[in-house]
């Protein structure tokens, strides 16, 4: 068995002074060359165990101050599920219902935008064709907890009532019922998530510590004929919530 490595071995020591509330929320930790001292590694070790704690959210980056012992924030329980797309037409506003939080989001749409190579194979189409790609900023009681960016073939909803997610007589309704106005069935969607750490602009907009660990979600929704018709990359941090899988079971 191979022996832990030495960072993982200082976030444990951290992260159990704090459980036994020998730093308590709020309070300042020694520096990383008293900490290293203590333990018999480098400052780069010390840095290495720090950056993990901030991106689980256990601790926190002050810019020229240090680092601090993170206040508790509950996380936000985020369930995905195929049978959470109707009838309200939104997952998110369910989650935070149960929740007895206060849901809203942000968006803005651009029409038109040629697909980018990745976008058009998981759409099926050719690069370059144009979608219509909708931003997302979704928050909790006014807090940012997850972004999201969707795409969707303009071919399918050019010309239609439902051709703006967040627009017209249909906006806010979600994919699966602004397709069904259209004529177009959505039999199932396909999510592949995987954890990664946030880019800068991510870590800005969901207010968390550069390079904080993320879930990244790329989902998408297929017609009954097997045709994509929209693909989306959603972006969740790890610190402020958990994705928890609904699974339903045909008897």
């Amino acid at each position: 068995m191979s022996e832990q490595p030495p960072y993982l071995r200082i976030a444990d020591e951290l992260r159990q002074r704090i459980a036994e509330h020998v730093w308590e929320p709020g309070d300042r930790l020694p520096s990383r060359a008293q900490i290293g001292q203590e333990f018999g590694v480098g400052e780069n070790v010390v840095r290495r165990a720090q950056e993990l704690l901030i991106s689980q959210g256990v601790l926190e980056g002050r810019a020229g101050s240090g680092t601090y012992v993170a206040e508790p924030r509950e996380r936000v329980r985020v369930v995905r599920s195929s049978a959470r797309e109707q009838p309200s037409g939104s997952p998110f506003r369910q989650d935070m219902k149960a929740l007895r939080l206060q849901s809203d989001w942000e968006s803005r749409t651009d029409a038109k935008v040629p697909a980018p190579a990745e976008i058009a194979t998981r759409l099926g189409i050719a690069e370059g064709e144009p979608c219509v790609r909708t931003t997302y900023e979704f928050l909790a009681d006014g807090k940012p907890v997850q972004l999201s960016t969707s795409w969707e073939p303009y071919a399918i909803t050019g010309g239609t009532l439902v051709v703006l997610p967040e627009g017209g007589p249909h906006a806010g309704a979600g994919v699966v019922n602004r397709m069904a106005e259209i004529g177009v069935t959505i039999s199932h969607a396909v999510e592949q998530p995987e954890p990664r750490h946030a880019t800068a602009e991510e870590a800005s907009l969901l207010g968390i510590q550069k390079a904080a660990l993320v879930t990244h979600i790329r989902r998408t929704y297929y017609s009954d004929d097997g045709r994509p018709v929209e693909t989306a990359d959603i972006v969740v941090p790890a610190a402020h919530c958990e994705i928890v899988y609904e699974i339903p079971i045909n008897r």
